[in-house]
Parts: C-alpha cells; sequence; structure tokens
C-alpha cells in the first residue's frame, strides 16, 4: 500500500489556478495555533484541531473554496463564511489580494473555532 503524500508533496503536484491562494491559506491557518495538524483529505490540504476543523475543495477551478467542518458552531458577525449548511460554512479565495484582504477574518475565525473546542467536554 503506498504511503499518503505529505501536504508538501501534494502542494508541489498540484494543478490547481488558485495554487498560490491555496498555498498562503495553508500557512495562514497553520500560523494560527501550533496544536493545527495537516493532511491530506478529500485530495486536497485538510487541517484539524480537536477534530476536522477546515478543509480545501479543489473540484472548482473558478476560485479556491475551504470548507470549516462545523461552520455553523461559529459566531461569524462579519460574512466571512458563507452558506446555510447545518453542518458546514465556506470561504471563497479568488485571489491573493482577496485572500489579504480576507486574512484577520480568517484567523479571527479559526481562534473562535479553537476556543470552542478548548471549552468542549473532554477538550
Amino acid at each position: 500500500m503506498a504511503k499518503p503524500p505529505t501536504v508538501d508533496e501534494f502542494m508541489a503536484a498540484l494543478d490547481h489556478p488558485y495554487k498560490a491562494e491555496v498555498q498562503v491559506v495553508r500557512e495562514v491557518i497553520l500560523g494560527v495555533d501550533p496544536g493545527i495538524t495537516e493532511q491530506v483529505k478529500w485530495n486536497a490540504p485538510s487541517f484539524s484541531y480537536k477534530g476536522y476543523l477546515a478543509t480545501f475543495s479543489l473540484h472548482r477551478r473558478e476560485y479556491a473554496m475551504l470548507i470549516f467542518h462545523d461552520g455553523a458552531i461559529l459566531d461569524d458577525q462579519d460574512g466571512l463564511l458563507e452558506g446555510t449548511y447545518p453542518d458546514r460554512r465556506m470561504v471563497y479565495f479568488h485571489s491573493l489580494d482577496d485572500v489579504a484582504a480576507k486574512r484577520p477574518r480568517l484567523e479571527a475565525a479559526i481562534r473562535e473555532w479553537i476556543a470552542v473546542k478548548d471549552r468542549e467536554p473532554g477538550a
């Protein structure tokens, strides 16, 4: 059985028009807290902190989409997270400038996620 690729190996081989945006968002997410881990899930970079935090969906080529698992638990007052699904919210990135503009709100959402997970029983 072949060993799954590391995220760096996956990224090196990735052919996607928003590869640079994905890379910057990875760095942002991983920079928020040293307890965040990363792996390849659904053929894309995925992040965990006491459970799945967020996973990229790279099936569309018009943008880079980051799916917050259980994103409905976040109190998104500034509208960063899109969707009304009961179990997830999405963030769409359309350019490096868009990543830069959304960075403070993305970091805040991740910090909120961590705080919620740290308050859960058994945390």
